[in-house]
């Protein structure tokens, strides 16, 4: 049987669900800044249920996120912060990695929003400087567009770790990026930069289902990792807005999630995991299920 990577699951939803604070455009690093504790405490929890993989919180941790909130000159104590956190976790289950997450620039799901490739490589290499001590290899996620791709996979060009790269399609068509682009015209940058990895992510798992045909056969180890939400609204598509717009799906238990991976692994894929809203009971059967 081929060997599945078992990552972890969305660290943002669950701290909406254990913490009585409001959610904020700052995402889960508002929440880790009140609450490290509790970003330390998912982590273990997810190990527990048979993660494979810590993701660091550090999704949203970008200047275009923190200077709107006046806290931009804690950038890289943030970074430092959530990595050791992941790290620490990690360390006390007696083994696993540490993904470095570099979410995307603008905002989630809207690639028009980012910068240029060549401006956002420089971000994100400013970004890996600060992770490349404390993790095992870096996951950009939830890229959108084409360009947003290779901006993310220029700024890790070089680093002597791993390179994971997630990418996000439409909820109701998998074969599109969030971008309207075709999912294939994201093949060529892929081929150019030979990511360790390529992965689609954030998106219903019926997209995930359409999607991972297209880069099944790149020669690039696959897989995917859905979100719990019936979609992604409009109103969340406006930059600052929080997560408090989106509505959870009540049809995706972790036995049914694990039926959709079961799928994808069927089709090859070696590294699968969850997105916003699936928690450490829906990793736990999928480790039951695929290890």
């Amino acid at each position: 049987m081929t060997k599945i990577t078992i990552l972890d699951g969305g660290m943002g939803q669950e701290l909406v669900a254990r913490l009585p604070d409001a959610p904020t455009g700052l995402w889960a690093t508002k929440f880790m800044m009140d609450h490290p504790g509790t970003v330390r405490e998912i982590h273990d929890d997810f190990f527990a249920a048979g993660a494979q993989v810590a993701t660091t919180n550090t999704y949203a941790i970008h200047h275009d996120r923190l200077i709107p909130a006046g806290c931009d000159d804690q950038f890289a104590a943030l970074h430092t912060l959530a990595c050791e956190l992941a790290r620490d976790a990690r360390d006390a289950n007696g083994g696993g990695l540490v993904a470095g997450a570099l979410g995307p620039l603008g905002w989630s799901y809207m690639a028009e929003l980012a910068p240029p490739a060549a401006e956002a490589a420089a971000l994100y290499a400013e970004i890996v400087s600060i992770q490349s001590p404390y993790v095992d290899l870096f996951l950009a996620e939830t890229m959108s567009g084409v360009d947003q791709t290779r901006g993310a996979l220029l700024g890790m060009a070089g680093v002597d770790k791993p390179r994971w790269v997630a990418l996000s399609v439409n909820d109701s068509d998998g074969t599109k990026l969030r971008s309207g682009e075709d999912l294939a015209d994201a093949r060529p940058v892929l081929e150019e930069f030979g990511p360790e990895a390529v992965l689609i992510n954030c998106a219903r798992p019926e997209a995930i289902d359409a999607a991972l045909p297209i880069i099944a056969d790149l020669g690039i180890p696959f897989g995917g990792y859905a979100n719990g939400f019936v979609r992604i609204s409009t109103a969340f598509t406006e930059a600052g807005a929080a997560v408090d717009k989106l509505q959870a799906r009540e049809d995706l238990s972790p036995a049914r999630y694990a039926e959709f991976a079961e799928g994808w692994a069927e089709l090859g894929a070696t590294i699968i995991g969850g997105c916003c809203e699936i928690g450490p009971a829906h990793i736990s059967e999928l480790a039951r299920r695929l290890l």
